[in-house]
């Protein structure tokens, strides 16, 4: 039997949405709704028994949960708040299953390979293992159907959370890249946040750090992505301010993972290739061409030459002159002419972006312009 065959997931969509003055559950996200979204991922995850509680506005809910074959369990006293729904999802588990995922109903963002990173540590000694970004706990826990009668016969205050305390010493903390674990949907402003995440689909900072330390870049090329990140972010505000309408967010993301693939083969390639499997496309473009680009004569300015000249204007992460960042490797190769010719290029595409840039701001990227917030080497 495989593990997913052993353990369930429980989505809580019982109460009444108060805070957010419409129904979380069915509110639409994505082309499809907050509760479909949440079914769909544990799915795609090969969990196969998955249960929705549900109570305020039930048959709503039933009749859009049917089509996708999940069980249902209905909690009679969910006005008496979470832990109700808790304690009903729990009594319907299966005595064959080991652990569940629980996950409440407007947590929708979850991504399928944060439920497959927790299934990876899983045996059937863990307690609670909990989905983490930068050290912050989220949603959804597994959690071992060992403390099932404890759950269901509990009554102190404080919930669910009180109680697992209680075996904090069996916990688990599980490092993703999915600010999703954290992203919870109480009110209008919250959900807004939530539709602009779905619809951009670009990890945030804290993503950005985790996935690079997840795949062990060197703290040197951190600081180096750090210091590319601010110095285009500062290009493409300035840029912004002049009548474009860069997406800042992808600038600093790309920015950030820049040299994710550093060490490897065609390194701007493979970060690329890594950024698309973790489910950043857009990302993954810019940061395809970071090493080489042509600047389109139509449009030579945009995130992804941004990023380009960013990276040719760091040295380390230091500010330099284009003329500083190419010197060295130019003298390195000066006997290898075919290495020397693609320099060549890369400084003058890099030229021919800043000139662009220059002339749509009206100011020069000099030492004034990056003065601020940053180191300039003035060697």
């Amino acid at each position: 039997m495989e593990v997913r065959d052993k353990i369930s997931a429980l989505i809580l969509a019982a109460g009444f949405s108060s805070r957010m003055g419409a129904f979380k559950p069915l509110l639409p996200l994505g082309g499809t709704t907050v509760i479909e979204r949440s079914v769909s991922v544990f799915k795609s995850a090969g969990i196969r028994d998955i249960t929705v509680v549900v109570g305020h506005r039930a048959e709503e809910l039933m009749s859009v949960l049917k089509p996708m074959h999940v069980n249902i369990a209905l909690n009679h006293n969910y006005a008496d708040g979470m832990f109700s729904s808790v304690k009903a999802g729990v009594e319907s588990i299966n005595s064959t299953v080991e652990a569940f995922f629980l996950l409440p109903g407007d947590i929708p963002l979850i991504k399928q390979n944060t439920l497959a990173e927790i299934l990876k540590v899983y045996d059937n000694r863990a307690g609670i293992i909990y989905p983490c970004l930068d050290g912050q706990r989220g949603h959804p826990p597994l959690i071992s159907t060992r403390y099932k009668d404890m759950i269901l016969s509990y009554n102190e205050t404080g919930g669910l959370r009180a109680l697992l305390q209680q075996y904090e010493p069996d916990a688990r903390d599980v490092e993703v890249t999915d600010q999703g674990i954290l992203m919870d949907m109480d009110t209008p402003a919250d959900y807004q946040q939530v539709l602009e995440r779905v619809t951009g689909n670009i990890p945030t900072k804290s993503e950005c750090l985790t996935i690079l330390n997840n795949n062990g870049v060197p703290d040197k090329v951190v600081r180096h992505c750090q210091a590319v990140s601010r110095v285009a972010e500062k290009i493409a505000r300035n840029l912004n301010n002049s009548g474009y309408n860069l997406n800042i967010d992808l600038i600093q993301a790309a920015g950030l993972l820049h040299d994710l693939g550093k060490g490897k083969k065609d390194h701007a390639r493979a970060g690329a290739e890594l950024l698309r499997d973790l489910g950043y496309p857009g990302v993954a473009e810019a940061v395809a061409c970071h090493m080489d680009i042509v600047p389109d004569p139509l449009y030579p300015i945009t995130e992804a030459t941004v990023l380009y000249l960013a990276d040719k204007l760091v040295k380390d992460d230091r500010v330099v002159s284009l003329k500083q960042r190419f010197q060295e490797i130019q003298e390195r190769f000066a006997e290898q002419p075919n290495v020397l010719d693609s320099i060549n290029k890369r400084l003058n595409n890099a030229l021919e972006i800043k000139k662009h840039i220059e002339k749509v701001i009206r100011l020069p990227l000099d030492v004034n312009f990056f003065h601020e917030g940053f180191i300039w080497n003035k060697d």
